[in-house]
């Protein structure tokens, strides 16, 4: 019976890590890669804000399909990390830091242009923010067969 509680815990867990980390994210590259509350802030006419509004739409768009590149690729670290019980904080850093480079490098073939996503800084700071938060939330306690506050085991005698 605990194994099967702990399956569900993990189902419910790591799809929810998965969200907040890609929330995280994504706020990442808006506010800082393209600076989305300096432009606000600069709004003085309704033609502007028109122009924010579309731009606001077409980057939460861009980001979208960024963020699921990122975690597409990052789900093969999630799932070696379940499958070994990996709970290393490094591991899923290390792991949302490639993710978000790699996907970076495999935008440009979806969308046809070139990426919008220049600076390497926001791109690591994104990867290493979202691997944090997994981390936090669901990559403490991975691999739903290896109990995390189990005493251990006697030797056999």
């Amino acid at each position: 019976m605990d194994s099967v509680l702990r399956l569900i815990l993990r189902v419910l867990l790591i799809p929810t890590g998965v969200m907040v980390a890609a929330t995280v994210q994504g706020l990442i590259i808006l506010f800082g890669q393209w600076q989305i509350d300096a432009v606000a802030a600069g709004i003085r006419d309704p033609q502007d804000a028109m122009a924010f509004t579309s731009a606001v739409f077409l980057a939460g768009f861009l980001s979208v399909v960024y963020l699921f590149l990122t975690w597409a690729i990052g789900a093969i670290g999630i799932l070696f990390a379940e499958a070994f019980a990996v709970r290393s904080w490094w591991f899923h850093i290390a792991n949302g830091a490639v993710s978000a480079f790699l996907a970076v490098q495999i935008f440009p073939l979806f969308m046809d242009e070139p990426a919008p996503l220049e600076d390497r800084f926001y791109i690591l700071a994104a990867g290493l923010a979202g691997g944090l938060v997994y981390w936090l939330i669901a990559g403490w306690s991975a691999g739903f067969w290896k109990t995390v506050l189990a005493p251990p085991r006697a030797p056999a005698t």
